[in-house]
């Protein structure tokens, strides 16, 4: 995820999943229907009635890691190869973007997992669905901590505190293999999500294009602990948007539908 479009796009699609989740689990419990419950498509006749039935979700994400896999690989100057050998020397190159490839190859399995048990299965596997999510979870998790290893500054600051909500988030996956059906897990992890995508998209900007014009100083203690400052607000308007969320699902579901 080096440079600008490395964070944007990522941070894009993981808020836009988090906004996915949270009309999910607002609709589960306005409607009393289990969270893991997809919303069911009405019966329709005529030549598009199959694309109607589909659920597109894992399309989505498959289609996400694809985008970022090109990103990535559209930013490298040069052969990629795994291993150099120089001289008799060993060396590995490129260790960000192997890790940034691992990680989008993980959103493509859990999108590979989706489709198969939403579209192709006579009976859904929601629990290989949650395992698969949780799966990518313990490997994001160890690739952030390592990720940070040559940072300093702003770029260590606001890493360790995306690898904080990192944490929190994998933590709610794996309660949620075993409790699918707890709303307040569905709300947590659609929060954290949603905090995630809006805080990498927050780094692109502070890193590579700062709004202001001036360039974040690693030395600077000011810069480091408004970052800080930035995450908590970042925190304090998802929760604002949940409740919005709640709000107009509320509304849509029991007045407007």
């Amino acid at each position: 995820m080096g440079g600008f479009e490395g964070h944007l796009y990522p941070g894009l699609s993981l808020f836009f999943y988090g906004l996915y989740h949270a009309r999910l689990v607002f609709r589960a419990l306005i409607c009393s229907c289990p969270v893991q419950h997809l919303p069911c498509h009405r019966r329709s006749q005529g030549r598009w009635a199959r694309l109607r039935q589909i659920h597109y979700v894992g399309l989505v994400k498959i289609l996400s890691a694809c985008i970022l896999v090109a990103q990535e690989l559209y930013a490298i100057h040069g052969q990629f190869v795994l291993i150099s050998k120089i001289y008799h020397q060993r060396s590995f190159l490129y260790r960000k973007q192997w890790q940034h490839l691992t990680l989008y190859m993980t959103f493509f399995l859990s999108g590979c997992v989706d489709v198969v048990t939403q579209n192709l299965l006579s009976q859904r596997w929601a629990a290989l669905e949650r395992g698969t999510q949780a799966l990518g979870m313990f490997l994001l998790l160890p690739l952030m901590v390592s990720h940070v290893q040559d940072s300093e500054g702003v770029e260590l600051q606001s890493h360790l505190l995306l690898t904080q909500a990192i944490f929190l988030l994998t933590l709610v996956v794996t309660a949620e293999v075993w409790a699918p059906n707890m709303p307040q897990l569905g709300i947590m992890k659609a929060f954290f999500y949603m905090i995630i995508g809006s805080w990498l998209i927050q780094i692109g900007f502070m890193l590579y294009k700062p709004i202001s014009g001036h360039t974040w100083m690693d030395d600077d203690k000011n810069d480091i602990m408004f970052v800080t400052t930035f995450f908590c607000w970042h925190v304090a308007f998802i929760a604002f948007l949940m409740i919005w969320i709640s709000g107009v699902s509320f509304l849509w579901y029991r007045y407007i539908r």
